[in-house]
């Protein structure tokens, strides 16, 4: 983390600090369901105020498009947050056409913290509204950004008022970027990236990226089936994109001349229809029929993966192998993630991984613990693997 500047490298002590948090939580029945984002915001929360500081939190909540909505206030987060602080948290009730915010924030003591509403409730938030920006600056003295997962959106309160103010990356962003570099830009090698999903055509930037990248990509989900059939084998009724076949060809190719080796199945389990508990069968690639469907990788790559990963030493993953939302469909996705979290847990390997459907699979398979590190970041864990510039992130470089 060198490269950028962490909250070490701002003076707190007595001072007001606008710190631009993901709070953009799910919530269920006005209650919060999976606080993750929240405890991660509350490490540096409760750094901030340790060396004597107040805060202003900010965060967007849903998309309210430029106005103001009830139910997408932040204060449905505000007991979260203040569980997950461990003191009282002020809150501010504002579509940010009044000056509510900042006159509370004048008033604010060492160590107090407050949370404000909705930034999107303010129609220049998205368009990066320098006038919004001051506004969002007369919060504080200085900026903290810990919201990676919003980094590569230029954003008032993400980018503009980082160019008004003192400002630095939070705990959590630090830890964020410092695992990613570690992972992609300072790796020790071998290094194996495993992309699942759906398509081709929407990871095509992440595919042509890692092949220069990692010494082995190994693709999963439909994607998998794309390129077996790219291969000449037979996919059924499988999930794929037809149109994306010379695509395939294409990586492969690149990853050739680059000596990125692509991983594909050796075998597959195949149903009839797409849905939980399908009767299923295990088939090698030759053998999936006209009215089948592959929703998973066979025991015999699991066994295969589960060898290979013995001699790697960094793990990057975005994305399942399989459906893996249908029992037993997640079966592969399970068994690998396991073997990856155990070398990781043992010390053998580095194991980044991110993205919403991947973080789901790992808590599915109880082991995102275990992980080095496991982003909360979708869309710009994605576009940082895909070696594009995060505006959020770009602004905080020394």
């Amino acid at each position: 983390m060198d490269t950028f500047r962490t909250i070490d490298d701002l003076e707190v002590e007595g001072r007001r600090v606008v710190l631009r948090a993901d709070l953009n939580v799910p919530v269920s029945g006005g209650h919060v369901t999976d606080a993750t984002r929240v405890e991660r915001a509350a490490d540096t929360i409760k750094a901030l105020v340790a060396r004597g500081a107040s805060v202003v939190v900010l965060s967007h909540f849903g998309r309210p498009k430029g106005k103001f909505v009830g139910d997408m206030s932040l204060e449905v987060v505000l007991p979260a947050l203040e569980s997950a602080v461990g003191q009282p948290v002020k809150f501010v009730r504002t579509d940010w056409t009044d000056d509510e915010a900042v006159r509370a924030a004048r008033l604010l003591q060492p160590r107090d913290v407050m949370l404000c509403d909705n930034t999107r409730f303010h129609p220049g938030e998205e368009k990066n509204d320098e006038a919004f920006a001051r506004t969002l600056a007369s919060l504080g003295d200085c900026f903290v950004n810990d919201a990676f997962s919003a980094a590569h959106r230029a954003h008032s309160s993400t980018e503009g008022i980082a160019h008004l103010l003192p400002s630095a990356a939070g705990v959590t962003m630090a830890a964020e970027i410092e695992a990613l570099e570690r992972a992609l830009e300072r790796p020790e090698r071998p290094v194996m990236a495993i992309v699942g999903g759906a398509k081709v055509s929407t990871k095509i930037d992440l595919l042509g990226n890692l092949v220069e990248k990692v010494d082995a990509l190994v693709i999963g989900g439909g994607m998998a089936n794309t390129f077996l059939a790219a291969n000449g084998h037979p996919i059924g009724k499988s999930l794929h994109e037809a149109d994306r076949l010379d695509t395939a060809r294409e990586i492969e190719a690149k990853a050739s001349e680059r000596g990125c080796e692509i991983v594909l199945p050796v075998d597959v389990v195949a149903a009839g229809a797409f849905e939980a508990n399908a009767p299923h069968r295990v088939c090698r690639l030759d053998e999936v029929s006209g009215e089948e469907m592959i929703l998973d990788i066979g025991p015999g790559t699991i066994d295969a993966l589960e060898k290979r990963l013995a001699g790697v030493k960094t793990v990057v993953w975005n994305g399942p192998f399989g459906a893996f939302e249908l029992t037993p469909f997640d079966a592969g996705t399970v068994a690998v993630a396991r073997r990856v979290a155990a070398l990781a847990k043992a010390g053998d390997l580095v194991a980044v991984a991110g993205g919403g459907d991947t973080v789901a699979a790992l808590n599915a398979a109880g082991v995102s613990d275990d992980f080095t590190f496991v982003s909360t970041a979708g869309g710009a864990f994605l576009e940082w693997l895909e070696g594009k510039s995060l505006p959020g992130v770009a602004i905080l470089r020394k």
